[in-house]
């Protein structure tokens, strides 16, 4: 087939992935968007997308065009360098119109594929995957439990890590190089390399790719900045929102229980019915805390120093003695 036996066609695949690519990307950063502007609906986005069949379609379909956007990445560089040979050891002068991104795309593509992992670590394994293995819950370090389905919950826990912060800058510095080049060069190499179209591709990718990505990093300094706050766990709203995915869970589950039970005096299921409430009790005991850490710790910053009273010569008399005349 020659869309894989030839250079014009894997350059063609190159294209058509990186096209999809490009549209994710313009969903994703709409979709931070509404996190920023109306958080509890970027929840609400979160448990309508979830582990539906129709996201898991397209999430599977995404990878897939990322696996195979890579490999062809990997197979055309190694073809460039076979066919250079030895040449490529020769040092040479680089010509001006060769940009230094062109020169480095597979470079910049690791770099981008190391940041893509970081994030998948901090928001897809513990929303989407978790769903997707039956878990109704991602718990943390502290022992809460917080629906799969909470969003800016997860939000709080990646950017809260003073790290978070800098990868994800260091990502889109190399995402922007990237596609600013990538997104003219899949016109060209679909035919559109005429001096009339190029010049005009060039100008459109680097304002394109300078916008999406310009917006990304204001998005992850503000995330980082309500973390740091503890925002998302604070806000009022936002705490009874994730509670109220909770104790919908716990509700699903001792339905369940109430409908297995032999009959209404069933001991047994009695049994798991109080078990299940006093779980619930101890789980409303760490959303009642939530947030009340920092909101003391900010107090404490903020309370002014008790003044000292001024210190006050002792005025009592002590064995005094009266007067010689």
């Amino acid at each position: 087939m020659w869309l894989t036996s030839s250079s014009i066609g894997r350059k063609l695949i190159m294209s058509i992935t990186g096209a999809c690519l490009v549209l994710f990307v313009t969903f994703h950063v709409l979709m931070n968007s509404v996190a920023i502007l109306w958080p509890a609906a970027y929840n609400t986005v979160c448990a309508f997308l979830g582990a539906n069949w129709y996201a898991l379609i397209a999430c599977a379909g995404l990878a897939l065009l990322f696996v195979i956007h890579i490999l062809y990445a990997l197979v055309l560089t190694m073809q460039n360098r076979n066919a250079r040979g030895a040449d490529r050891y020769a040092v040479t002068s680089t010509p001006k119109s060769v940009e230094w991104s062109s020169k480095n795309m597979l470079v910049l593509g690791i770099v981008v594929v190391a940041f893509m992992v970081v994030h998948f670590i901090q928001f897809w394994y513990k929303m989407q995957c978790q769903e997707i293995l039956g878990h109704h819950f991602y718990e943390t370090e502290t022992g809460l439990l917080l629906p799969v389905t909470a969003g800016t919950a997860f939000i709080q826990l990646a950017f809260q890590e003073w790290w978070t912060l800098v990868v994800y800058l260091v990502g889109f510095a190399a995402l922007w190089l990237h596609m600013n080049h990538g997104f003219w060069s899949m016109f060209q190499s679909a035919g559109w390399n005429n001096t009339t179209w190029l010049p005009r591709l060039k100008k459109i990718s680097c304002a394109w790719t300078t916008i999406v990505i310009g917006l990304f990093a204001v998005q992850a300094v503000w995330f980082a900045y309500q973390a740091h706050n503890g925002e998302y766990f604070k806000n009022t709203e936002l705490k009874n929102q994730y509670i109220e995915q909770v104790g919908k869970v716990f509700q699903e589950r001792f339905n369940a229980i109430q409908q297995s039970a032999k009959s209404q005096y069933d001991q047994e299921a009695m049994k798991q019915m109080q078990d299940l409430r006093q779980e619930f009790m101890a789980v409303m005991e760490k959303y009642n805390q939530l947030g009340k850490e920092e909101e003391k710790a900010a107090a404490v910053e903020e309370t002014p120093a008790t003044p000292e009273a001024p210190a006050q010569n002792d005025t009592t008399v002590v064995n005094q003695q009266p007067a010689n005349n």
